[in-house]
């Protein structure tokens, strides 16, 4: 059988450039310093879903950001809203402290005032020159995280655990002025991050028994990692395995984060035009 990367190339993302969508997808991605995978199924085989995925690169060819959200709903019913939201990101992508980021991607999805939605969020940051991922989560599942000295997943501990009336960290759309808080972790080589949305975690077995949080560390514990390229497929056929074959009852989406070591790419000069013609709009991002 095909591997993931066999199936979908792999995909070097250049300066200011953006990966996203709310689709049926199966993407792998390179940035300096990360490989990631992102695998999507809309509810009931829709074209698109409420899942929301968006991943970028500065200008500067250090800095990947990654935007994963789950709008209330699922399916199309919901795409329309997922579609509005991911235009928001697009819009903000590039503000430079991603609290702030956070928090007005929080104001102007409240603002667009569909009907009580919200979206939960994970916002990530990775600076390729220090090596750390800094994390905001807007009350979205707590993503796992492999940590290759220890050898064995684990939860990382959500910014939730720490929210104060400052920064309760809530889904987005529910108080536009609500806060957030940020995690800062260290990345050393072979790390893995798994964020994903809440259908992984309440995935039913044929008797009615959610994965839930606990699960999902022990099925991805029994994941072979030698070859991550595999890991997106096998993950999705052993959630299919619990589930006894049924189809999910929401949108599923995850993103795989891998770590690697390597130094920063220098840009040339044509790779300086580039981004200055997209600065200016005289290039489509």
């Amino acid at each position: 059988m095909p591997t993931f990367n066999e199936r979908h190339a792999q995909h070097t993302l250049q300066c200011m450039e953006i990966w996203s969508g709310n689709q049926n997808t199966d993407s792998a991605v390179s940035t300096p310093g990360l490989d990631l995978w992102i695998c999507s199924r809309p509810y009931h085989q829709a074209s698109a879903g409420g899942d929301v995925h968006y991943v970028s690169l500065c200008g500067g060819g250090i800095l990947t950001r990654f935007i994963l959200a789950d709008v209330a709903g699922h399916g199309t019913t919901v795409a329309n809203v997922a579609r509005q939201l991911r235009t928001l990101m697009r819009q903000n992508i590039n503000r430079k402290s991603q609290e702030r980021l956070t928090r007005e991607l929080n104001r102007q999805f409240a603002e667009l005032g569909q009907a009580g939605r919200f979206a939960t969020a994970i916002v990530g940051t990775y600076l390729a020159t220090t090596r750390r991922l800094t994390i905001c989560n807007a009350g979205h599942p707590r993503p796992l995280w492999y940590r290759h000295e220890v050898g064995a997943w684990s939860v990382l501990s959500a910014s939730a655990e720490r929210a104060t009336p400052a920064a309760p960290n809530l889904p987005w759309g529910i108080d536009g002025t609500a806060g957030y808080d940020q995690t800062e972790i260290p990345l050393t080589h072979g790390d893995f991050l798994l964020f994903y949305t809440d259908a992984l975690i309440e995935a039913s077995d044929p008797h009615d028994q959610p994965l839930g949080e606990t699960g999902l560390v022990e099925l991805v514990d029994r994941i072979d990692l030698s070859a991550p390229e595999n890991l997106p497929g096998t993950l999705m056929a052993r959630l299919n395995d619990y589930r006894g074959g049924r189809s999910a009852d929401d949108d599923q989406t995850f993103l795989l984060l891998r770590h690697r070591e390597g130094k920063t790419r220098r840009l040339s000069l044509r790779d300086k035009i580039d981004v200055y013609a997209k600065v200016f709009g005289l290039k489509q991002v």
